[in-house]
């Protein structure tokens, strides 16, 4: 057990560094090439908010460990909307943007119900896993076109394309990631999958819990960075931007890589709280106020805390 808890806490840790290494490599490359700056960060929101989590959903998705990688991004989204934006708006109240009601979010809830229904027959196809790529390249096409109209978008706003890295240590920054990449999800993958086993849970619920809070520490730090500079507006893009990536780009692997059913639990519990949490988020960002204060901050967290706590009772020694 404490072994498994190691290569969890030392998977995450090298998955989150890899991570970042790899999309700084692959930018400054790209820039270096002449790429679009345009490309470049369209490339960099869907890579660099989803990555840890894409890796961990194909890794377990190869190990036949399907219900693993869609708890991690259902899980994600539940974490990123209670825990991220719940710790940023207790900090400070987070600001709702013009552009993020008028795009991200109605796109946010349009795509968590498309998912709830794909799932209504009990199972994830490859079909399902292509209309989410084409519902990725739908959401990359209408927030490309709003950058270049010159509009605020909230969720390429937090990118920072690195500079003044040469090409040599670009390329020694994206090899890094590519071996410890895959070395990493798969420290992460194996520890969870013991944790299971040791507690008597399913994959499922600790793709929901451990593995998917562990996978948002990146948005949890990238929230309390903004919140700290005083740039409460990039909070609420850093969540959205994670959560439509994540349903659209993650999610799409264990479609296409492991079809199959999808578990009673996910349809019937875990699911609709995520559809919950999206639609409070935008009944939350339409009040008159136009933030997220304090108090609906720690709500969030309430929530946070009652969801994971009812997942272990429930389930532990099931």
């Amino acid at each position: 057990m404490l072994l498994s808890l190691a290569s969890v806490v030392a998977g995450l840790v090298l998955l989150v560094f890899s991570a970042d290494r790899f999309v700084v490599g692959a930018a400054a490359i790209a820039r270096h090439f002449g790429v679009p700056t345009l490309l470049v960060g369209l490339t960099l929101v869907g890579i660099g908010t989803s990555l840890p989590e894409m890796v961990v959903a194909i890794v377990a998705a190869l190990q036949g460990k399907a219900d693993l990688a869609i708890g991690n991004v259902v899980g994600s989204n539940i974490a990123n909307i209670s825990l991220v934006l719940g710790c940023a708006a207790v900090l400070a109240p987070v600001a709702v943007g013009q552009g993020l009601m008028r795009r991200e979010l109605p796109l946010l809830v349009l795509v968590s119900v498309g998912i709830l229904l794909m799932a209504l027959d009990g199972q994830l196809s490859v079909l399902d896993g292509v209309l989410m790529l084409a519902g990725l390249a739908g959401v990359l096409f209408i927030i490309a076109r709003a950058a270049l109209r010159g509009e605020d978008d909230p969720v390429t706003a937090e990118l920072e394309i690195p500079e003044g890295i040469g090409l040599k240590g670009a390329w020694i920054s994206l090899l890094i990631g590519l071996v410890l990449l895959p070395v990493s999800s798969q420290m992460l993958v194996w520890g969870a999958s013991n944790i299971a086993y040791a507690l008597g849970v399913s994959e499922l619920v600790v793709g929901l819990t451990i593995v998917a809070v562990g996978t948002s520490l990146p948005e949890l730090a990238t929230a309390i960075a903004a919140v700290a500079k005083r740039e409460h507006d990039l909070v609420l893009g850093n969540v959205v931007g994670s959560n439509l990536f994540n349903l659209l780009a993650v999610l799409p692997v264990p479609a296409l890589l492991a079809p199959g059913w999808v578990s009673r639990d996910l349809l019937l519990r875990d699911l609709p709280v995520m559809l919950g949490l999206t639609l409070a988020l935008v009944a939350l960002c339409a009040l008159p106020a136009r933030h997220v204060g304090r108090l609906a901050g720690a709500a969030l967290l309430v929530v946070f805390v009652i969801y994971e706590g009812a997942l272990y009772v429930t389930s532990v020694g099931q």
